[in-house]
């Protein structure tokens, strides 16, 4: 195995963890999500809906083959990372607490530019 390779696995194992860990929280509404999610101005249903959608992208990206869909997870994480870093932002929340999303983001990102051809269109 290259060493490109095995930055590919350890990346995108990281994002999908973060997806996988994060959207349980979601999905089960785990304090304190329905807090942080009403702070931020999102319905209390919101968070199952993103949790749901963000277990899905991290098994995704972990799954053989499926290019197309791999595609669309790598859509999706990035624009659930950007939105949630937007919505810290403008809620006027610190840098600190949006860092996070940035930070799945970078794994998601990284993972996408190391994918080895058989995990591209």
């Amino acid at each position: 195995m290259s060493n490109r390779t095995k930055a590919y696995w350890a990346v995108t194992a990281l994002a999908a963890l973060a997806l996988l860990g994060s959207g349980g929280a979601n999905a089960t509404l785990s304090p304190p999500i329905p807090e942080n999610m009403a702070a931020l101005g999102y319905p209390a249903y919101f968070p199952r809906i993103l949790g749901v959608w963000k277990i899905l992208g991290g098994l995704a990206l972990l799954a053989p083959r499926l290019p197309r869909l791999k595609e669309w997870a790598y859509a999706g994480v990035t624009f659930a990372m950007t939105g949630a870093t937007a919505s810290h932002l403008l809620n006027g929340d610190t840098l600190a607490q949006a860092l996070p999303p940035l930070a799945v983001l970078g794994l998601a990102l990284g993972s996408y530019a190391l994918r080895p051809a058989d995990r591209r269109l």
